[in-house]
């Protein structure tokens, strides 16, 4: 009687203790999003041309089209989640967004805390600065002051080398003042994207801004959350479809002019 008594009190502590686990820990994201008919994509729509406003303040872009092709792929209406550089993650890990389709450069440190598709473009990191500024690597930075966006993979690779090569960190809070900062003559030297600083030259052609040197050439993924892997095994052959088909390097050629690294294509 006593055993049985002790097994009863044992097997009901153990389904107290299961009715406590958030639901979360056993959720399927990628069944709930289907079951939700919508996808919410945190998308910064201040970086042109991956994410920008067109005249009618409707979002376009490289990454815009990319995430409307998944819904349409998917089959679900699609809620754009506006984000900025430093609060992209935080959207994922708050649930504000069910993915991030901007600019996401895959890194080892943000490997930490989400995790990543496979890589659906490339993003070449550089050193921007006009044209008749005398700069070609590191060695020419010192004394400089290096302007980056908060919270990107620029401000993260930057941060930890600016005592030992004597130049300054300065933070803008999202690409377009960065952008408008560079124009102006504010910003003397930018680690941006290629893409951006050779917009930055187009805006003042007095100024003309152009890439001085290679950082770094960064694989751009689709960020979700940990421990999903049916979402991500989703995410990931949607990514193969939809490179070997052609779409995904049409999206690309169309806003930044180039195609993707052959690389990616194969």
């Amino acid at each position: 009687m006593m055993k049985n008594l002790g097994k009863m009190l044992a097997a009901g502590m153990a389904a107290a203790v299961l009715a406590q686990l958030p639901v979360t820990a056993m959720a399927d994201q990628y069944a709930d999003i289907m079951a939700a008919g919508k996808i919410r994509v945190a998308t910064d729509l201040a970086i042109p041309p991956s994410g920008m406003l067109d005249d009618d303040l409707q979002p376009i872009g490289s990454d815009v089209e990319t995430a409307r092709l998944l819904a349409e792929d998917w089959g679900l209406e699609l809620e754009f989640v506006e984000t900025t550089g430093a609060t992209r993650i935080p959207n994922l890990q708050t649930n504000k967004a069910d993915i991030v389709i901007s600019t996401l450069s895959v890194t080892p440190e943000r490997a930490e805390v989400i995790d990543f598709s496979e890589a659906y473009a490339a993003l070449r990191s550089v050193v921007g600065a006009p044209a008749d500024s005398d700069i070609s690597g590191w060695e020419d930075t010192q004394g400089l002051a290096i302007s980056v966006t908060r919270g990107t993979t620029q401000d993260t690779h930057l941060t930890p080398q600016a005592a030992e090569r004597g130049f300054t960190v300065t933070r803008y809070e999202d690409d377009a003042t960065l952008v408008t900062a560079a124009v102006s003559g504010q910003a003397k030297a930018v680690a941006t994207s290629e893409t951006l600083v050779q917009q930055i030259g187009e805006r003042n052609p007095q100024l003309a801004f152009e890439p001085k040197f290679t950082i770094e050439t960064f694989d751009l993924a689709i960020g979700l959350r940990k421990n999903e892997p049916e979402l991500k095994a989703k995410l990931d052959e949607w990514v193969e479809t939809n490179l070997k088909n052609g779409k995904l390097n049409d999206i690309y050629e169309k806003y930044h002019g180039a195609s993707l690294p052959e690389e990616m294509l194969q």
